[in-house]
């Protein structure tokens, strides 16, 4: 148990999803819903019978999003920087490239050099 509990707190820390942290997500759910079942059950209240909607159809979501997040490969900052720093390498062999960006960001620097009026309506009290 303690082991588990340890590789839970050091997976938090870590990009993805772990097996333990998939774990506990599905355990804090499934306590979630026994306590919102035993609320109905005891007060048959229509508020928990609509969070006990919400945190099923919640439960859903993360179970999909965690899906997701296994079925693609996470990059690694380093890897990141090494596509950057090749992309960075093309476009310095290629020569200067203006982009739109620039452009306009030149545009907006002359613009804003000389000051603007300002609209105010008048009050009257």
């Amino acid at each position: 148990m303690a082991n588990f509990v340890v590789a839970l707190w050091e997976s938090v820390f870590q990009p993805g999803t772990s097996p333990q942290l998939v774990v506990a997500t599905h355990i804090s759910f499934f306590l979630l819903l026994c306590v919102l079942g035993s609320q109905i059950y005891l007060t048959k209240n229509i508020h928990f019978i609509a969070l006990t909607v919400i945190a099923t159809l919640l439960w859903i979501t993360v179970t999909w999003f965690i899906f997701e997040l296994n079925s693609i490969k996470l990059s690694s900052n380093q890897d990141l920087q090494a596509a950057e720093s090749k992309k960075t390498d093309v476009v310095e062999d290629s020569g200067p490239v203006e982009s739109e960006t620039s452009k306009e960001t030149a545009q907006t620097d002359q613009s804003s050099s000389t000051p603007r009026k300002r609209k105010t309506k008048s009050r009257r009290a």
